[in-house]
């Protein structure tokens, strides 16, 4: 039996990707024990891509080939506009991060990777591009999402970033991501790969970041 494209991407970028979801950050946040300057870096860094995850969503409406698809793409650049934002700024307020805590801080080295990689797939107009950088961004949140242990913590800043990546609709729109570049991914193959591969690693650096301030 032929694996799915998407299946063989994930192996292919092994143990990374495994690393990623394992990592200390995501131990300590599904245990409620991550140190609030932890999760207070995390929280900033993670908020400033998200300019480039909603032009990297547009470029995926306006090449994606199927009215249906854009409708998806559609409603889940409302609930990143919407419910994800909100969670951002309620986090912000109840961990009381300053605006200059917001703004002085210079992006790690892997937000403004992440912050390239969203805008160069976008720049691409490519629909595979575009599918496989999103297949990592939240693909690869629903694997560690799906793994906390419950009950969750008890402070909302933790299990609430646990349950917008661990929720019917979420995992519904990551099996439309994969379902989406096994169609079309294997046309453009290397592309595919090479971005993936890409954000895989984003993905893993991006957590060692949050702690390199302790080192």
């Amino acid at each position: 039996m032929t694996s799915r494209f998407t299946e063989t991407l994930r192996r292919q970028n092994e143990p990374t990707w495994s690393a990623a979801v394992g990592h200390r950050f995501v131990r300590e946040l599904c245990a409620g024990t991550v140190a609030d300057p932890i999760m207070v870096r995390y929280l900033v860094q993670d908020h400033r891509f998200l300019d480039s995850f909603l032009t990297l969503l547009g470029a995926a409406i306006a090449s994606a080939d199927t009215f249906e698809a854009r409708l998806r793409f559609g409603r889940f650049a409302g609930m990143i506009s919407s419910d994800e934002n909100t969670y951002f700024l309620r986090a912000f307020e109840a961990l009381d991060v300053s605006p200059a805590q917001r703004t002085e801080p210079k992006d790690t080295v892997p937000t403004e990777g992440f912050k390239a990689i969203m805008r160069e797939a976008a720049a691409t107009r490519c629909y595979a591009a575009a599918l496989a950088v999103l297949n990592v961004a939240e693909g690869l949140y629903l694997d560690w999402a799906t793994k906390a242990a419950k009950p969750l913590p008890g402070n909302f800043v933790h299990a609430e970033w646990i349950t917008l990546h661990d929720n019917p609709a979420f995992a519904e729109f990551v099996g439309f991501l994969q379902t989406e570049l096994d169609r079309v991914g294997p046309q453009q193959a290397a592309l595919s790969s090479d971005f993936f591969a890409r954000t895989v690693a984003l993905e893993l650096a991006f957590f060692d970041a949050i702690y390199d301030e302790e080192a």
